[in-house]
C-alpha cells in the first residue's frame, strides 16, 4: 500500500534527467512505514564503478551529491561486488527489513558477483536491491568488452543470471520503462512475504540516456508495511489445538525478530508457560534467561529443545521456514499424533507440515493467540519437568565455557566463553559458516533481540565481515562481532579495507584452526575421513597431511589496516577481547585454538542431519557411516 504526496505538482509537470539520474532522485523520495513510524527505504548505494555504470548511476550519484555533507543517497565504496551485497543485507536485517541499501555494479564479472549475495538474500527473505549495469541496448557495437554472446538469443545477458535468485527482476530497455520497473521494485521490496533480492538491470546506454520524466514520480511515497491479522475461524482452530494438547511446544523462527513480536511472544509464553525454543534466526526472540527459553532446536540445537520436540503433541511454529537443520531432516518431532499450527505471514509456510495455517503477521498473531488463550497454561510437571531440562542444559555450558588454566591454548568454546564475558546487552555477534553456528546455537546467551545475528539459510562463507559493517551502519550505536574461521577469511576478508576507509569500529574474532573444521568433522562421521578439509602441505603419499602451512593471517589483517591482537592463551584472549571492545577502531582479535580434543568442547549433536553416505564403498569407514546413516534414516516420516 503506498501513499503518494505531490502537493504543488502539476501533473503535466516534467523534470529532464538522465535514466540513472531520474533512478537516484526517486530511490530518495522512497519511505516505509510501520505501527506510525515512518523511515527513509533506502538508505544508501555501494557501488564499485566501470564502464557499465560509471558514466551513469556513477554520475547520478555525483550529481546527487554523494559524498557530500548532506546527499540526496549516501554512496560507499566496496572492494567486492559480492561483499557489497553482504553488507546491505546486514544493514537490512538489523533493520528489521523496514530500510534496504543499493548495491550498483558495471557489467560482466562484476554483475555475476552479485549472484551469490543475492541468493543469500532470497533465502533469508531480506531486502536488497541490485543495479546492475548491462550490455548497450541500442547494439551499436556488438559484442561489447564483456558481453557474454548467446548464439540462440540475442536478449541474454550475463545479468540472467540473477533471475531464479530475485524475487523481482527487470531490464530497463528504455527510459520511460523505468516508471513502473522502479515502483515494482520498491513494492517487492517492502512486501514482508515477497521480499528478497531486487534486480534492475540497466543497459549502459540507457543510464545516461535522457527523457522527460513527470514531477509527480518525483513525490515523496510512503510504502506502509501491514500487520495482517489472522482469520477468525482458523485462529479458533489453533487455539483448540494448543488447548487440547498436554505438552506444546513453540518452534520461533525469524519472523519474530523481523515482526518485532518479541514482546509479544515474551507475554505469550509469561501468560501459557509453553516451552519457547528457536532456530538459528529466531534465537534471542526470548532473553536466554526467560523461564520459558529451552534454546536452540534442531541438528545444532541444545538437548532440552530437542528432548521437548521428541515428545510434543502439538508444535506452534512462528515465523519459521521449517528448514532441515530445524527439522533434523524430518526425524525430530516423533510423537506419533504430533500436529502443527503454523502462523506465518506467508501462506507458503503455513501450509508446510501439514499444519493448520495461520496467515498472520507474528506479533498481530500472537497477540490474538494470547487474548484467544486467556486462562489456560500448560502443566505444572510439564514446566517442572523442562525447567529441570534447562538448569542441566545450563551447567554444560558452563562447562564449555570454562577454561581453569589462563595459561592454556584456548578451544573454540572457550573463545566463545570468554567473548560472553566481555559483551554488552546490545553488542551484537555475528556468524555464517564452519563449525561455529553449531557451537553458538547450543550455547550462547543471547540477552536482546538482535545480538544473535547468524545468517543460517544460505550459510555463506564470507558473509560476517561485509555484514558486520552493514550492522554498523544501521546500528552505529552498537558493538558489533564478526566471529570467523580462517577459512572463512581466507574466502572474504576485502572489506576490512572498507571499514577502516568508513572509521566502523567493528571486532573480528579471527580463529585459525587451519582448515574446513565443520567439514572435517562432517567428512569424518560420512566415511571421507576429513579428505581435502585441511590447510597443510601435501606429504609423501601425496594427501594435505603434512604440516600447517605458514599463513600468518594477523599479518594479513594488519596489513589491511586493522589494529590486530594476538591472544596465544586463554588469559591473552580475554584481555584481547577487552582492548578491541574498548577500542574506537576497527579492530581483529587472533587466537588460534586448541583442536587437541583435550579442552573443553561444545556438546556434540543431539539430532540428526540428512547427509547421503555412499551406498557402496571398499573403505572400512564409508561401510561403517553407512550403516549408521541406514538407522538413522529409517526415523524420517512425512507430517500429512
Amino acid at each position: 500500500m503506498t501513499d503518494t504526496a505531490p502537493p504543488g505538482v502539476p501533473g503535466d509537470a516534467t523534470r529532464r534527467m538522465t535514466v540513472a539520474q531520474a533512478l537516484v532522485e526517486f530511490l530518495a523520495h522512497q519511505y516505509t512505514e510501520r505501527d506510525g513510524r515512518r523511515r527513509r527505504l533506502v538508505d544508501a548505494c555501494w557501488g564499485i564503478f566501470g564502464h557499465g555504470n560509471v558514466a551513469g548511476i556513477g554520475q547520478a550519484l555525483l550529481e546527487a551529491g554523494a559524498g557530500s555533507a548532506g546527499p540526496r543517497l549516501r554512496y560507499f565504496q566496496g572492494r567486492n561486488e559480492q561483499a557489497m551485497v553482504h553488507a546491505a543485507v546486514g544493514f537490512a536485517r538489523q533493520s528489521d527489513r523496514l530500510a534496504v541499501q543499493a548495491v550498483t555494479t558495471s557489467i560482466g564479472p562484476g554483475a555475476t558477483n552479485l549472484v551469490t549475495g543475492a541468493a543469500l538474500a532470497t533465502v533469508n527473505r531480506l531486502p536488497v536491491l541490485l543495479l546492475p549495469g548491462d550490455t548497450f541496448a541500442t547494439r551499436p557495437a556488438d559484442p561489447v568488452l564483456q558481453q557474454l554472446e548467446v548464439p540462440y538469443a540475442g536478449d541474454v545477458s550475463v545479468n540472467d543470471a540473477l533471475r531464479p535468485v530475485s524475487r523481482y527482476f527487470d531490464r530497463v530497455t528504455r527510459p520511460e520503462a523505468l516508471v513502473p520497473a522502479a515502483l515494482q521494485a520498491m513494492r517487492v521490496l517492502t512486501d514482508p512475504v515477497e521480499t528478497g533480492a531486487v534486480t534492475l538491470a540497466l543497459p549502459q546506454d540507457v543510464q545516461a540516456e535522457a527523457y522527460d520524466w513527470p514531477a509527480a514520480f518525483f513525490a515523496d511515497r510512503v510504502w506502509r508495511v501491514p500487520r495482517p491479522a489472522p482469520d477468525e475461524d482458523v485462529l479458533a482452530e489453533a487455539a483448540a489445538a494448543i488447548r487440547g494438547a498436554r505438552r506444546p511446544l513453540l518452534v520461533a523462527g525469524g519472523g519474530v525478530h523481523h515482526s518485532e513480536a518479541e514482546d509479544a511472544l515474551r507475554a505469550f509464553a509469561d501468560a501459557t508457560g509453553i516451552p519457547v525454543a528457536t532456530t538459528q534466526a529466531g534465537k534471542g526472540a526470548l532473553r536466554h534467561d526467560h523461564p520459558c527459553e529451552v534454546g536452540g532446536i534442531g541438528h545444532t540445537g541444545t538437548a532440552t529443545a530437542d528432548d521437548l520436540a521428541r515428545r510434543a503433541d502439538l508444535v506452534l511454529g512462528v515465523g519459521t521456514r521449517w528448514s532441515d537443520f530445524t527439522t533434523a531432516s524430518a526425524t525430530l518431532f516423533a510423537d506419533p499424533g504430533v500436529r502443527f499450527v503454523n502462523l506465518n505471514i506467508a501462506s507458503f509456510d503455513t501450509h508446510k507440515l501439514g499444519a493448520v495455517s495461520l496467515v498472520a503477521d507474528a506479533r498481530a498473531g500472537l497477540t490474538a493467540l494470547t487474548r484467544s488463550l486467556a486462562g489456560h497454561r500448560v502443566g505444572e510437571a510439564y514446566a517442572a519437568a523442562y525447567t529441570a531440562e534447562k538448569a542441566r542444559w545450563e551447567e554444560r555450558v558452563d562447562a564449555a565455557f570454562a577454561a581453569p588454566d589462563p595459561g592454556a591454548r584456548p578451544s573454540q568454546t572457550q573463545v566463545l566463553g570468554a567473548l560472553d564475558a566481555v559483551v554488552g546487552e546490545e553488542d551484537v555477534v555475528i556468524n555464517a559458516a564452519g563449525s561455529l553456528p553449531g557451537d553458538l546455537h547450543k550455547l550462547w546467551r543471547a540477552r536482546s533481540r538482535r545480538q544473535y545475528h547468524l545468517e543460517y539459510g544460505y550459510s555463506c562463507m564470507g558473509y560476517e565481515i561485509p555484514a558486520a559493517i552493514g550492522v554498523r551502519l544501521a546500528a552505529p550505536d552498537r558493538q558489533v562481532w564478526a566471529l570467523v574461521g580462517d577459512g572463512t577469511y581466507l574466502m572474504n576478508p576485502t572489506e576490512l579495507v572498507t571499514a577502516v576507509q568508513e572509521g566502523l569500529d567493528i571486532n573480528v574474532v579471527l580463529l585459525q584452526n587451519h582448515g574446513y573444521a565443520s567439514i572435517g568433522g562432517l567428512s569424518q562421521l560420512t566415511g571421507a575421513e576429513r579428505f581435502g578439509t585441511a590447510y597443510r602441505f601435501r606429504a609423501g603419499d601425496g594427501t594435505y597431511t603434512g604440516a600447517p602451512l605458514p599463513v600468518d593471517l594477523a599479518a594479513n589483517a594488519a596489513s589491511l589496516g586493522l589494529v590486530v591482537h594476538r591472544a596465544a592463551t586463554v588469559a591473552e584472549l580475554r584481555e584481547a577481547l577487552a582492548a578491541a571492545r574498548a577500542d574506537p577502531r576497527p579492530t581483529c582479535v587472533y587466537v588460534e585454538t586448541d583442536t587437541s580434543g583435550e579442552a573443553p568442547g561444545a556438546p556434540g549433536a543431539q539430532a540428526w542431519w540428512d547427509v547421503p553416505v555412499a551406498q557402496t564403498a571398499t573403505r572400512p569407514a564409508a561401510v561403517r557411516a553407512h550403516e549408521t546413516y541406514r538407522r538413522h534414516a529409517a526415523s524420517r516420516r512425512r507430517h500429512l
